[in-house]
């Protein structure tokens, strides 16, 4: 067969194989793309996972920090709880005393502590001035008894009497609210801190799978882009060995000699070690092309 009908066979066939070449270089350049949106992408969610899990941690020592006061709190509480308790035990217990001896009663109809200074004071005024009628005698058993009604009126007022115990209950159920509040306001912000905590615990389980999804996607891209680099350089030998049968068929014909055929020889021996599967230098790369 003439060079020339061989030419007409390895060109066009060279050509298809350039035009194919140049087909995976725009694919392979196109995965390499993907690959690195990609790999952005995934970088990115893992940044945001990283933070996300730092805040996971502040809210967690929020809530055990809250948990730990909750649990004083209740102590407190339980303190004033058993206090109250016992201040209207000892006042339901004065209730139950004084309605079985019969003084609550007395007491109801009893004037108050200054009614009975103002009569003892009107007494002794009348007694001064001679305007009391009943006898000296009479005198001091009224006097008497006025001051055992005050005696008893004012023990009735004092810190020991029914006043005094319901004074303490009302503190004692004051105090015992304020420390419940509190006990539930601590509560709400351990809860609000736990379900914080909650939320983003999921969100970093999310973007987790997103940041795999990235992966999964970026491997699959370079694969691509990998499979299309290997056929483009299998198309660029192929390309180098069918200019470098044309080369020595012409050669052949012209039958020259010298430094072309040196060349020449130089050539095929680069591209007998391309089609053998060897690694070229860029410099064999550049020689090849030139020829």
């Amino acid at each position: 067969m003439e060079f020339s009908e061989v030419r007409e066979i390895l060109q066009p066939l060279s050509q298809s194989i350039f035009e194919k070449s140049e087909s995976n270089k725009e694919d392979r350049d196109r995965w390499n793309s993907e690959v690195r949106q990609h790999l952005d992408e995934r970088n990115e969610v893992n940044r945001q996972v990283k933070e996300l899990i730092n805040e996971v941690q502040a809210q967690k020592s929020v809530r055990d920090e809250i948990n730990s006061r909750v649990k004083e709190l209740k102590d407190i509480r339980a303190e004033k709880s058993n206090h109250l308790k016992s201040v209207r035990e000892e006042l339901r217990s004065k209730l139950a005393e004084q309605e079985e001896n019969g003084e609550k009663s007395k007491r109801r109809r009893g004037p108050p502590p200054g009614k009975i200074r103002s009569d003892m004071e009107r007494l002794e005024m009348s007694h001064m001035t001679g305007r009391f009628s009943g006898g000296e005698r009479a005198f001091m058993r009224k006097m008497k008894e006025l001051r055992e009604a005050l005696k008893e009126a004012e023990k009735e007022r004092g810190s020991g009497g029914m006043r005094g115990l319901k004074d303490a209950v009302r503190a004692a159920e004051a105090s015992q609210e304020e420390a419940h509040k509190s006990v539930e306001i601590s509560v709400r912000r351990a809860q609000e801190a736990h379900d914080l905590m909650v939320e983003l615990s999921e969100e970093v389980d999310r973007l987790r799978e997103k940041a795999n999804s990235s992966h999964g996607e970026l491997n699959k891209s370079k694969r691509e882009a990998d499979a299309l680099h290997s056929q483009y350089i299998v198309s660029l030998r192929c390309i180098h060995s069918i200019d470098d049968m044309m080369k020595a068929m012409e050669s052949r014909e012209r039958k020259s000699e010298g430094s072309e055929g040196e060349e020449k020889l130089e050539v095929t021996d680069l591209m007998s070690r391309l089609m053998s599967g060897d690694t070229l230098s860029t410099d064999e790369l550049m020689a090849l092309r030139r020829n």
